[in-house]
């Protein structure tokens, strides 16, 4: 084969390739020109980053009530759905996690949508609050209907979404269940855990219908991330009466009940279908002392006493010990840029777990717990972290000050995180509105405030939309904006309180490149002969050598069609700097 016939290959393999990228290669769609489809996030160690190679920050809060009875997020009963959201912008969250079911989002997939128990926006007043969830007759729209306009408008006011299965059915308690799969019992019709047809909701309902609504957003970046499972958990009892398939455990098996496994096999099924997402994975409740030697099999495990207990404890979701000796992989390394590990942690007024009784500090809580539990995948540069729920009841004592204890360590370590919660009717923390969900708990937000994501001196909240300013009366910016005219004058409070370089101008690339990353031909610029110089080195072309440490621009220790497909997204204008670049 003719060598320029070889470098055609090359490139339009990598043209064709580009579609089964994650983030972390630019991709080219049919999208690229209008105002979706460029808000796709990877990971690069503990960070996460957009398609411009820039650091973003997901600072948001969670809105519960899509997974409950009722099938729609909670005071749109009574609060107007633009006035709620654009309140929620303005006050910089921007991003919201919402809970729903496997239930709500199988009869989404089987086309029998849940109704919305108490939007009847025909008969009550609420009309006159949402009219935009009523169809063109005025009857009052589905669960999927109402889904879908929250969705435009989360749009319309710079906020992205966070899909979380909070429980296999649709029911005010379905966060208790252990497993993300059930099979109804005759106890289940007492605690209305039963779908409602009454059948089971297996595995392969929660992957199957996960991947449905990931193929229906695949082209709207709205929704950029999925939390598979919200905390699975369930710990054996010392009598031994705790059935060990019955708990979410974490280890290279492939028995049902291994969260690690179902989260693998899920997390793969969705990204075959948008493989742009993020995945969010959380963790168990307990987990075997494997540097003891105790594993999930080790005999006698499930009946030990409690003073010698084998296993470390945790919140529920929140223990990622296992990521340190069996972590996921989808299998492949551009594949593995869209894994989040999502723990959970709450301050005392929840539980009153052993590192609360003394008095705590930010050290004592990493040794007690926090590091070896979670937070050393942030400080070993393994993952990202997004802790999925945190928040309690400002009650001027240990659990106020765990919440500033932790809201200063995130901020501190560009850990991710969505708070719970807005609602005001979460009992055991109660939320950032009041229950008009019209006004917020201004001590409350107060504590919240310094969390979200804001430059350092003007204070204005950074959103994750490259188009869309985050809220509509000034105080927010969309990504586009912050990265042109404030990160490289006063930066944000990302990573404690960090400068960057950055623009979103379309460089011209007959202009010298100051930083020569990427200059592979020596000329202090970047140009179509740096990309024919990759392109002849990739097919091995004679005299093709080359400084493959410049070439290497998404810096993942190989030179291949991906650096290639950088090249040409830089000179077109499309980025404005390699992912690699320092």
């Amino acid at each position: 084969m003719k060598l320029y016939k070889k470098i055609a290959g090359i490139m339009l393999a990598g043209l064709m390739a580009i579609t089964s990228l994650s983030a972390s290669i630019p991709a080219f769609t049919a999208n690229a020109v209008d105002d979706t489809c460029d808000d796709w996030l990877h990971a690069e160690g503990s960070k996460l980053y957009d398609m411009n190679g820039n650091q973003v920050w997901l600072t948001g809060a969670n809105w519960f009530g899509f997974n409950c009875t009722e099938s729609f997020p909670h005071g749109l009963w009574s609060a107007d759905i633009d006035v709620l959201l654009s309140s929620v912008a303005d006050h910089g969250v921007n991003c919201i996690r919402y809970p729903v079911s496997t239930e709500l989002l199988v009869s989404w997939m089987n086309g029998t949508p849940l109704e919305c128990n108490g939007l009847n926006a025909k008969d009550t007043p609420s009309y006159s609050f949402n009219p935009d969830f009523c169809d063109e007759s005025g009857e009052t729209m589905d669960s999927w209907g109402v889904f879908q306009v929250i969705m435009q408008k989360m749009k319309k006011y710079g906020i992205k979404a966070i899909i979380d299965v909070h429980s296999p059915a649709s029911h005010n308690s379905g966060h208790n269940y252990n497993l993300w799969y059930y099979e109804p019992s005759a106890s289940d019709a007492d605690n209305m855990a039963l779908a409602a047809d009454g059948t089971a909701m297996t595995t392969d309902h929660w992957i199957d219908s996960l991947v449905w609504l990931a193929d229906q957003y695949k082209n709207d970046d709205t929704i950029i991330a999925y939390d598979l499972k919200n905390e699975p958990h369930g710990k054996r009892g010392y009598d031994g009466t705790t059935c060990p398939s019955s708990i979410a455990k974490w280890d290279d098996s492939t028995d049902e009940n291994n969260w690690a496994y179902a989260a693998t096999e899920c997390g793969k099924a969705i990204l075959e279908v948008n493989p742009n997402a993020l995945i969010l994975i959380e963790g168990v409740e307990q987990y075997p002392k494997t540097d003891k030697g105790y594993t999930y099999d080790t005999p006698d495990v499930w009946n030990a006493p409690a003073d010698q207990s084998p296993w470390y404890g945790g919140w529920w979701g929140g223990n990622l010990r296992g990521v340190r000796d069996y972590p996921i992989d989808f299998g492949s390394e551009t594949l593995n840029k869209q894994i989040v590990y999502s723990p959970h942690d709450y301050g005392p007024s929840v539980y009153a777990q052993t590192w609360f009784d003394k008095d705590f500090t930010t050290q004592t809580l990493l040794d007690d717990y926090w590091y070896d539990t979670w937070a050393y995948i942030n400080d070993e540069d393994i993952a990202p972290l997004l802790i999925g729920e945190w928040g309690g009841h400002m009650d001027g004592d240990k659990n106020q000050k765990w919440m500033e204890l932790l809201r200063d360590y995130m901020v501190e370590n560009h850990i991710n995180h969505t708070f719970w919660c807005l609602n005001p009717n979460s009992g055991d923390t109660g939320g950032l509105l009041d229950y008009s969900f019209s006004n917020w708990d201004e001590e409350k937000y107060a504590l919240f405030e310094l969390s979200l994501w804001q430059t350092q001196e003007t204070g204005k909240y950074i959103g994750l939309d490259h188009q869309y300013p985050l809220g509509v009366n000034g105080t927010g910016l969309s990504l586009n904006e912050f990265y042109s005219s404030y990160s490289s004058t006063e930066g944000s409070n990302i990573n404690g309180g960090t400068v960057v370089g950055g623009s979103t101008t379309p460089v011209d690339p007959t202009q010298p490149n100051d930083g020569m990353f990427g200059d592979v031909t020596g000329d202090d610029k970047i140009s179509v002969a740096d990309l024919v110089k990759v392109a002849k080195y990739i097919v091995k072309a004679k005299n093709a050598d080359l400084d493959t440490t410049s070439a290497d621009v998404n810096s993942d220790g190989n030179v291949n069609v991906y650096d290639m497909i950088l090249y040409k997204k830089y000179l077109c204008g499309s980025i404005t700097k390699f992912p690699g670049e320092v």
